[in-house]
């Protein structure tokens, strides 16, 4: 019997055979886990970030009620795991290490969701608030425009100076208030602000005011 046929004695070159087999078997998993990485973990880190998001955004809404916001919590989360869940376990199973990798991007997704999500719809507020504004601003130069050319027929116009005096004599009451809310306006009218479609508002009420002191019949107003 030879010396390499012996039971329970090694054959030469069996540990190098053994060390590149763990080698080979060590460099597919990296391979698949790696695969297992690129495929899984975007859908895995958007799902969670995703769901933390939707969640966090209706529990800061409120309403529905308690019953309402548990069922959509539900739902909400179930939807959720049933994307996260798979892009988990299925890398987990292909390679641990990929697993335990895509579990802390799944956990910081979240957290940094949670932690974003306030600051996002307030800018996003913001953002709607400042476009109501501009485009209320809009309206209201429009209006003004129209209140201001109204009034000035009575002013350059010889025939409305002679019939109606009173819209142009600030000593009458109605005339004043006219001559103080059309200043009002026009310092606010140069930049957004949320005082302007009230002055503007102000500013017809007054010379309607002023016009009905005046005797202007209603239909040439």
């Amino acid at each position: 019997m030879e010396w390499n046929d012996q039971p329970g004695i090694p054959r030469p070159g069996h540990a190098l055979e053994v060390v590149s087999a763990m080698g080979e078997g060590f460099v597919e998993g990296l391979v698949q886990g790696a695969w297992a990485l690129l495929l899984c973990g975007p859908v895995l880190v958007a799902s969670v970030a995703v769901t933390v998001f939707v969640v966090r955004r209706r529990a800061l809404a409120g309403g529905n009620g308690p019953t309402g916001r548990s069922d959509q919590l539900f739902w909400d989360l179930f939807l959720g795991a049933a994307v996260a869940a798979p892009a988990l376990l299925i890398p987990t199973l292909i390679s641990p290490w990929t697993g335990l990798f895509l579990g802390g991007a799944g956990i910081a997704a979240g957290v940094a969701a949670y932690r974003a999500t306030p600051k996002y719809l307030a800018r996003r507020t913001a953002r709607k608030d400042h476009r109501a504004l501009e485009s209320a601003h809009l309206a209201a130069q429009a209006r003004h425009d129209e209140l201001i050319a109204r009034w000035r027929r009575y002013e350059l116009d010889p025939a409305c100076s002679i019939d109606y005096p009173a819209l142009t004599d600030v000593r009458t009451p109605e005339t004043s208030a006219l001559i103080k809310a059309m200043r009002q306006a026009d310092e606010l009218r140069a930049a957004p602000h949320r005082g302007y479609p009230d002055a503007v508002t102000s500013l017809g009420a007054t010379l309607a005011a002023a016009e009905k002191a005046a005797g202007v019949p209603a239909e040439q107003a």
